[in-house]
Order: structure tokens, then C-alpha cells, then sequence
């Protein structure tokens, strides 16, 4: 019997998430308490003796990734990046204020952008676009690695993270769509011969209450 772990984990804090701007795909690093996060998650994870592990081509994932591994102590393991793990690419709205895009744009409008699983914004990806190149390199390079019985970290962000988790868990779009991945809270899946047996996930000792929506 194959036995492997998938750990996933959102970056910690960033920049924009500070200034509540939309991220997407700009590569912006994190801040002091998205740094504090990764740290934290240390803590959570230190247990678990990892085979390799997966980061999006951005710096706030790679770094998050970076802290975590060498606190505990696993910095020699192989790692893969690639940007089939980057956040939605949110197009003409990455580094706008929110609120300041809800006011040119219409509050309604944003929202939807935000919420719905297939209306992209202008020039950007929808939830289900970025399933679409997230999922086949789960199914493809990831998976593999988990049903030869390896333990895989995984770093990367809101949306690519739900992605994932859809998959696993069987989740429906509407679903999804209400599911919050806390910042660098890891969501542990373990697997019996390529099917999830049990789903943990860990929360942050100060764990505070923000608003955890997809950067």
C-alpha cells in the first residue's frame, strides 16, 4: 500500500495584500508579517520529513517556501518551480486599490471579477482559467510523486491553491468559491494508493482575524 502526503501552503502576507491591492502575477514580495506567517508555519510542519516541493515563479511563494524549509531544517530537498502554480493573473486590475477599482468599475462588477468562477477581468484569468493550467500539472508532475508514497510540500497562492483543492475534494464551483485558505495555514492531504484519506488543516498559533480572499 502506497501511502503519501500533499501539504499545501499560502504565501504569508505580501505587499499589495497590505495596501489591498490586486497581486496577480506581479511579483511582489512579502511583508514583515507575511515573513512572521511563514515563520509560524515552521512550527506546523517541523513533523513532517519532506521528499521534494513545488513554488509558483513568484517571490512571495518561493520565499514563504525558503523560511519554511529552513526552519525545519530541510533546505537540501529538490525543489521545482513553475507558474502553472501562480495566482490568477487578475490583468487590468493588478495594482489597483480595491476599492478604488469598485469605484471606477462599479462595486458590482468588481465583485464579480472577484467571485464568480468563470468571468475573468479585463485582460486577466477567471477561477476556472487557472484551474485549466493548474490542474493538468497537479494530475501530471505532482501526483506522481505522491503515489510513489513521497511527502510534497507545496507553495503557491489563493486561487492556484483552491484549484487544487476542488480537484481533491470533489468540490463543486459554488464551493470552491467559499472556501478560504488562511495565509500560510497548511491544508495536509494524506493519500492510500492515489486516493485522499484524510484532509488536516493547521491553523497558525496567532492566527488573526483578516480577510483571507484570494490576492
Amino acid at each position: 500500500m502506497n501511502s503519501g502526503k500533499l501539504v499545501l501552503v499560502r504565501h504569508g502576507l505580501s505587499i499589495y495584500n497590505d495596501q489591498n491591492r490586486f497581486t496577480g502575477w506581479r511579483d511582489i514580495e512579502l511583508n514583515a508579517q507575511g515573513i512572521d506567517e511563514a515563520k509560524q508555519a515552521v512550527q506546523l510542519l517541523n513533523n513532517i520529513e519532506f521528499d521534494l516541493a513545488f513554488t509558483s515563479d513568484l517571490i512571495r511563494a518561493q520565499d514563504t517556501l525558503r523560511i519554511i524549509l529552513k526552519g525545519i531544517g530541510q533546505t537540501n530537498i529538490p525543489i521545482e518551480k513553475n507558474l502553472a502554480l501562480n495566482e490568477r493573473d487578475y490583468g487590468d486590475l493588478i495594482g489597483r486599490n480595491k476599492a478604488e477599482a469598485a469605484e471606477e468599475f462599479g462595486a458590482e462588477q468588481v465583485h464579480i471579477w472577484r467571485r464568480s468562477y468563470d468571468v475573468p477581468p479585463p485582460g486577466g484569468e477567471s477561477l476556472k482559467s487557472t484551474a485549466d493550467r493548474v490542474i493538468p500539472y497537479l494530475k501530471d508532475v505532482i501526483i506522481p510523486h505522491i503515489s510513489e508514497g513521497k511527502q510534497v510540500l507545496v507553495s503557491a497562492h489563493g486561487n492556484s491553491i483552491r484549484a487544487i483543492v476542488m480537484v481533491l475534494q470533489g468540490y463543486t464551483p459554488e464551493q470552491i468559491l467559499k472556501t478560504e485558505i488562511g495565509w500560510c495555514e497548511p491544508w495536509i492531504f494524506t493519500f492510500e494508493n492515489d486516493v485522499v484519506k484524510n484532509l488536516e488543516i493547521l491553523s497558525r498559533p496567532d492566527c488573526k482575524s483578516m480577510s483571507q480572499l484570494p490576492d
